[in-house]
């Protein structure tokens, strides 16, 4: 990914803040990549990418990021740790 991707949505779920970078039909497959744990738990533990295959392409780009709820204090800050996770796994490509 050459250029971060913008925040969509952001719901606040029974265990995860669920931020949303890109509409979920956009894709033919949704995954949460192994190699993602390390990025994601190096800014929030717990917090996981789920990264999806786009329809048409055989690139995978960062869909959503899941933080705990109990991780952060309120929306504005889980979508601060999945910028981060975010630019840390575009450091890392």
């Amino acid at each position: 990914m050459s250029q971060h991707p913008t925040v969509e949505d952001v719901e606040e779920g029974d265990e995860y803040y669920h931020v949303r970078y890109r509409d979920p039909d956009e894709f033919d497959e949704i995954r949460t990549p192994d190699w993602a744990e390390n990025p994601a738990d190096s800014v929030c533990s717990g917090s996981e990418v789920r990264t999806g295959d786009e329809k048409g392409d055989d690139d995978w780009t960062v869909q959503s990021i899941l933080i705990p709820v109990d991780a952060v204090d309120d929306d504005d800050e889980a979508t601060q740790k999945a910028q981060q996770i975010v630019e840390k796994i575009d450091r890392s490509e």
